[in-house]
């Protein structure tokens, strides 16, 4: 334990480069945010929580009648800085060293530093992240691998956003009065006091990825911290810019509003689909009526998510800011041109990206998200056909789209099959696993899977299991009715063959949350503790 100042404490260890990051007056920086809004953050919290049970009771999420003059009024969002005028491919990835520089160089417009969904918050994850952003800021990062290949940047490097830790998460190895740092703040407010000014320099500026949110008055709470923050270092009010993820069902019933919240700030909001589906489970949990297929036939052109995406696309352009498309998670096939069958994997691989971001940009997105740099010339050169400007802020498509709560709530159809279980234990006990260890951006059956996956499968596999759901099984097996022995059962067999590592842990987490009553807000709550007790 260190003593870095009245009231905190760090209880993580350091070495000469975290004692930089953590110096007095950034912790006094961090420790002020978060004497300034914990309080707030908790509140929204509890408000989530006594809105859940609600939900729990039946209520599903509407359009707010007490913000509907927000909804319909003509305000726009504050003008966007040059440096985000053109954002049509955005690469993101976790906070690690040779990562970033990858990132960087790889033709993307954007690269977004995770340190939330594709991140394991591993106290050197988050600290030593920090470390490696304020280097890439500077434009003194390399990485020499143990093979003895350096890498460097690029000279025109992709424009950084950093994601931080959502209002759910807490860093325990920063702890201020008695107890742990809000994650969000810990993460923002590190990078905003080492970095903020070094952007400016640079022409860009400190710019944001906000997760997770479930409502405007959350968006308050972050538009606060922003004005909070840029006091503190003497800078404008509109010198921050963040880009909302939408991917919770709740807040895609209050994007003009979160947008109205953090209009001086906002620099449009983003499709965030895969967790876009784990929250509709959740918010729907109790409802038989929105069962979900499988995995795989839950695609972008289900109903409730085209409604969802076009919706995005119509409220920013609105707004005056940018709609940013969903992930492609796709990844080059290893040894793609070794055989047959890997040469037509990966061509699927990249025609399915292919077609799917053609979709997003005839529809109307002003940019989209890869999980690899190999698909940056894949997604560029769709972008580059459909938009040859810099946006489509003023082409006008889906002005007279209407989206109403049934669309959004309408439930999707496809089959329910064992395979498909099978697969969601597969991939939940080896994302798990990887996590435990510290990974949080695993590549798994051709996928780039993060927690926004994992999640998907352990509360599928509950939903299924809370309403007995009935399971086609393949060509000689019996249809089956999922229960918690059933769980269990294909738990101890599609992962026997994983030994070492933390496969033990991984498997015991995966069932608790897959089967547990109620269900588990976030799988990422029991995992944390899991993975610092044993750090």
């Amino acid at each position: 334990m260190t003593q870095r100042g009245v009231g905190v404490r760090i209880l993580g260890e350091l070495n000469e480069a975290r004692r930089e990051i953590l110096s007095a007056d950034a912790l006094a920086f961090v420790a002020d945010l978060v004497r300034a809004f914990r309080p707030r953050i908790e509140e929204r919290l509890l408000a989530r929580r006594e809105r859940h049970a609600r939900f729990g009771e039946g209520e599903l999420p509407a359009f707010l009648p007490e913000t509907k003059s927000v909804r319909e009024g003509s305000w726009k969002c504050a003008p966007q800085p040059s440096a985000l005028s053109d954002r049509r491919v955005e690469i993101t990835g976790p906070v690690d060293r040779k990562m970033i520089i990858n990132a960087l160089g790889s033709g993307a417009s954007v690269f977004m530093a995770d340190f939330e969904d594709a991140n394991a918050p591993t106290w050197s994850n988050c600290i030593d992240g920090q470390v490696h952003l304020r280097d890439a800021v500077r434009r003194t990062i390399s990485f020499t691998s143990p093979e003895g290949k350096v890498y460097r940047l690029t000279e025109t490097p992709a424009v950084l956003f950093v994601r931080p830790r959502g209002f759910h998460l807490v860093e325990k190895h920063i702890v201020i009065d008695g107890a742990p740092a809000p994650g969000m703040l810990a993460d923002f407010g590190l990078f905003f006091f080492h970095n903020a000014k070094a952007l400016l320099a640079l022409g860009h500026g400190p710019y944001f990825y906000l997760p997770k949110m479930e409502s405007h008055l959350e968006a308050r709470v972050w538009n606060d911290v922003f004005v909070h923050a840029e006091d503190a270092l003497g800078l404008p009010r509109t010198t921050i810019k963040a880009t909302c993820l939408i991917e919770t069902l709740p807040g895609a019933f209050e994007m003009d509003e979160i947008l109205y919240e953090l209009r001086d700030h906002s620099a449009g909001l983003n499709c965030g689909r895969w967790d876009y589906i784990f929250s509709y489970i959740k918010t729907c949990a109790s409802d038989r009526t929105r069962i979900l297929p499988d995995r795989g036939e839950v695609t972008m052109t289900q109903p409730f998510l085209r409604a969802y995406t076009r919706l995005v696309i119509k409220t920013c352009h609105r707004r005056g800011v940018s709609a940013m498309g969903g992930m492609a998670a796709q990844i080059p096939v290893k040894g793609a041109e070794s055989s047959e069958e890997n040469r037509t994997r990966n061509a699927a691989a990249f025609e399915k990206v292919r077609q799917d971001k053609l979709r997003e940009a005839e529809d109307g997105h002003d940019g989209t998200w890869v999980a690899h740099p190999g698909l940056v010339p894949v997604a560029k050169k769709v972008f580059d056909a459909a938009m040859p400007g810099a946006n489509q802020i003023e082409s006008g498509k889906q002005m007279d789209l209407t989206v109403t709560a049934a669309d959004l709530l309408a439930a999707p159809t496809g089959a329910r099959t064992l395979a498909a279980l099978r697969h969601n234990v597969r991939v939940g006990v080896q994302y798990l696993e990887a996590w435990l260890r510290g990974s949080g951006a695993v590549p798994l059956y051709d996928l780039m899977e993060d927690a926004a996956t994992a999640e998907i499968s352990r509360t599928q596999i509950w939903q299924w299991c809370h309403f007995a759901v009935t399971l086609a099984a393949s060509s000689g097996e019996a249809d089956v009715t999922v229960t918690r022995e059933l769980v269990q059962k294909t738990i101890d067999e599609e992962t026997s063959a994983f030994t070492g590592g933390r496969f033990d842990e991984a498997r015991r987490l995966f069932s608790e949350v897959a089967t547990a009553e109620p269900l588990i807000e976030f799988l990422t709550l029991p995992a944390y503790e899991v993975l610092t007790a044993s750090a």
